[in-house]
């Protein structure tokens, strides 16, 4: 396939999904903030909490219909650029992506239309309910989308046919049970709530610079500090679990993310060059302060793992590869006609069927991602998470000095949590998918299989239409996004028997 076909195929999907992502993440935490604001106002019965979660459920509803429409355009790839891919594993890959439109999106879109429209037409339980549920409800469609992604980096529950040349699912509950797309949902949904809880702490700090409707700001300020620790807690454990899985399932992405040449036993992690951890990269990748972790050159020439099996080396692989996609030309060729031979080829095949997947990489080095990227993208993401994490913790001691209004270095502080947890949210996913190169199916089919025959011009020409499509959806949201928030909650906050001190 040709080279420049691969790379801006793969270059167009990169981009709308980096934009998809930039909805997905506020949609998670959004919901969570809105539905502990009604929460409170349920249980005080106080009118200050159902116009401080109408405000924020107006900036969910915005981002909420520009994310469905970003995440349909982004789905509609896989059966345009990625057609191979998608008939080669159709029948696994598609069953989630059902199930999360026909159940999880469908529930979502219901319980939305009680949440947004439904505050003077049903009771306050069914309300709150209702904004519940469409949490929920994003976040079970999240769980589809992830175990479809989960899928690709560690494929589980299927086997190959060799009459019908695909992937078939032979275990549903395999596939949706997968240990990295279950650990890949908790990150990304609390790290989602991170994003909901730093723009409720930047708009909140915004109003505070500002001056205006302090309760408001301190009451929006306080969920958001709270949302934002909670979520960035578990997503750092969830983190360290994901390592473990990366560890053992991609060890090649382990080793890039790292740019670890050399493996060892206690192994030290790098912080930035020249600045190391003992031992700690060993903890992540093992749990254990004496295990052996593969750098490169040990994946690229075989090494023994740390229970004793011996790994192939890269060129192994490959030769066996090859070995394995003749051996299912030859059992296509005679399946028909000759018995015997079919037999033969189908049995010389099921010897080397594991390396299937690398009958198709040219060379050795293909199968080394770019370790300049993974590598410095790993460390953004965990500067601009911890930054925004211990921003959270900071601003909860503010809260509880009863000193939020009138710190001013905080609230500006504020404002730079914002930009830093979407820095962090697009450099975690460049680690997962970049690190992951040249594989579509970790082990299984790379790129240069799964991209679709179409002309180069034509994915030029798509992707340019998506970056100006995506860009104007992007700019109508922030542009009504900030008149949203520059009109305010228009709170009359004498009225409110709520006081100050009590938020």
């Amino acid at each position: 396939m040709e080279t420049a076909l691969i790379d801006w195929s793969r270059v167009q999907f990169a981009v709308t999904a980096a934009y998809h992502w930039l909805f997905v993440p506020l949609t998670l935490g959004l919901s969570v903030v809105m539905a502990l604001m009604e929460t409170i106002y349920v249980v005080k019965g106080d009118e200050f909490w159902k116009k401080t979660a109408k405000f924020w459920m107006k900036l969910f509803a915005i981002n909420f219909a520009v994310g469905i429409a970003t995440g349909i355009i982004l789905e509609f790839q896989f059966g345009t650029n990625w057609s191979n891919y998608s008939w080669f594993v159709g029948d696994i890959f598609g069953a989630p992506l059902a199930i999360e439109g026909v159940l999880a999106f469908f529930m979502e879109a219901t319980f939305f239309a009680v949440m947004f429209f439904g505050w003077n037409k049903v009771g306050k339980k069914f309300h709150l309910s209702a904004t519940w549920l469409t949490g929920i409800g994003a976040s079970i469609s999240a769980y589809w989308i992830l175990v479809a992604n989960g899928w690709m980096q560690h494929p589980t529950g299927t086997e190959f046919n060799m009459d019908t040349v695909r992937n078939e699912m032979t275990s549903f509950w395999a596939v949706i049970g997968n240990p990295v797309a279950v650990v890949k949902f908790f990150h990304s949904i609390f790290s989602g709530w991170m994003t909901g809880g730093a723009f409720t702490l930047a708009i909140s700090s915004w109003f505070l610079l500002k001056k205006r409707e302090n309760r408001f700001a301190i009451a929006s300020f306080c969920v958001g500090a709270i949302v934002t620790l909670v979520g960035g807690i578990v997503t750092a454990i969830s983190g360290d679990v994901s390592g473990l899985r990366v560890a053992q399932y991609q060890p090649m992405k382990f080793a890039a993310t790292e740019a670890l040449m050399d493996g060892s036993k206690s192994a030290p992690l790098t912080l930035v060059p020249g600045v190391e951890i003992p031992s700690m990269l060993s903890i992540l990748a093992t749990h254990d302060v004496d295990g052996f972790v593969p750098g490169i050159n040990d994946i690229v020439n075989g090494y023994t793992d740390n229970e004793g099996n011996v790994v192939p080396s890269s060129q192994e692989k490959i030769d066996r590869g090859r070995i394995a996609v003749a051996a299912l030309a030859d059992y296509t060729k005679y399946k028909a006609t000759d018995k015997l031979k079919a037999e033969e080829a189908k049995s010389l095949f099921k010897e080397n069927e594991k390396y299937l997947g690398y009958g198709y990489v040219d060379k050795v080095d293909d199968l080394i991602p770019n370790l300049h990227v993974p590598f410095w993208s790993f460390r953004v993401m965990i500067g601009a998470g911890m930054f925004v994490m211990l921003y959270a913790l900071l601003a909860l001691f503010f809260v509880w000095k009863k000193k939020v209004k009138t710190v001013k270095w905080l609230h500006v502080l504020g404002l730079l949590t914002l930009p830093a947890v979407y820095i962090a949210g697009q450099a975690g996913w460049i680690v997962a998918e970049v690190g992951r190169q040249p594989w579509t199916i970790q082990d299984l089919l790379p790129v240069n299989v799964a991209v679709s025959s179409v002309s180069v011009f034509a994915v030029k020409t798509t992707l340019a239409a998506f970056c100006i499509i995506f860009t104007l959806f992007l700019v109508i949201e922030i542009r009504i996004m900030l008149k949203a928030i520059s009109k305010g909650p228009q709170i009359d906050e004498n009225q409110s028997n709520t006081k100050l001190e009590e938020v």
